[in-house]
């Protein structure tokens, strides 16, 4: 065996840390949303939840806001505590500006600012497309896309504040004749998320989620999805969450849809 000399072992021996000094303590990873607060709509249960639960995790404190599922708002608002994070749930109704306002006032006066804004607040719901009502189509428009746009207003000028902000909505590539008016309100959000991320830019970055067949604990599953997306499952409230965590820390994505669906739109 050919040995090295001396000088040279012991040249390239590590050297041992001195107690006290930094290579010596073990740091905490800093969480990607630390010292962040976001605010989700219509966070009470599904997806809403999800999502709140994500982002705490990743270091956010949260507003949840709800329109009348109040105990279930609360008993978030609490795990979140229970987590670690600060949280508050705060009734408005997303699509009337008065109760947006006043939204946005509760979540400066506990937090002093507002860093992400998830817009998941919606409604869903059938009907053939002769059977549409003025009051059906109205309240798919105010509920699905007024919302976002006032939701997105009113936290703009908080977040310009600061000198930064994320704004996440959720939207739908779905065509489905049924649904027309659910439809059109989400393809209407894609294009206010599009026309957001030139208005607010560089100090906003404005993105959306599509997301695919999303099923919860107990329901039952829809098999003939399963059969046709490529993954070959439905999705989670998990998979959604993550891919708004993703763009809640992303710097260099804005205009986007980013299509969460297990391939469903490729079949």
């Amino acid at each position: 065996m050919v040995r090295r000399p001396r000088k040279f072992r012991d040249a390239v021996k590590a050297p041992k840390a001195e107690a006290g000094s930094k290579a010596a303590k073990t740091e905490t990873p800093t969480k990607a949303l630390a010292g962040q607060v976001a605010l989700v709509t219509g966070a009470a249960k599904r997806i809403g939840r999800s999502i709140a639960l994500r982002l705490a995790s990743e270091g956010a404190d949260i507003v949840v806001n709800y329109r009348e599922s109040k105990a279930e708002a609360e008993q978030l608002a609490q795990e979140i505590r229970k987590s670690g994070r600060r949280a508050i749930a705060v009734q408005a109704d997303v699509s009337r500006r008065a109760e947006v306002q006043k939204l946005f006032a509760a979540t400066e006066k506990e937090f002093g600012r507002l860093d992400i804004l998830v817009n998941n607040a919606g409604i869903f719901e059938a009907a053939k497309f002769e059977d549409i009502t003025d009051e059906q189509w109205d309240q798919m428009m105010n509920a699905n896309l007024k919302s976002q746009f006032l939701c997105a207003q009113a936290a703009a000028p908080i977040m310009k504040r600061k000198g930064r902000g994320r704004i996440i909505n959720l939207v739908s590539l779905g065509v489905w004749p049924s649904y027309t008016h659910y439809c059109v309100s989400k393809a209407g959000c894609i294009m206010l998320t599009q026309c957001l991320a030139r208005a607010l830019g560089p100090e906003i970055l404005v993105n959306s989620v599509a997301p695919g067949t999303i099923l919860f604990p107990g329901e039952p599953p829809d098999e003939e999805y399963i059969r046709r997306v490529p993954l070959h499952r439905t999705g989670t409230g998990d998979d959604i969450a993550e891919a708004v965590a993703y763009l809640a820390s992303a710097d260099f994505v804005t205009g986007q849809v980013l299509v969460v669906d297990g391939g469903r739109s490729l079949v």
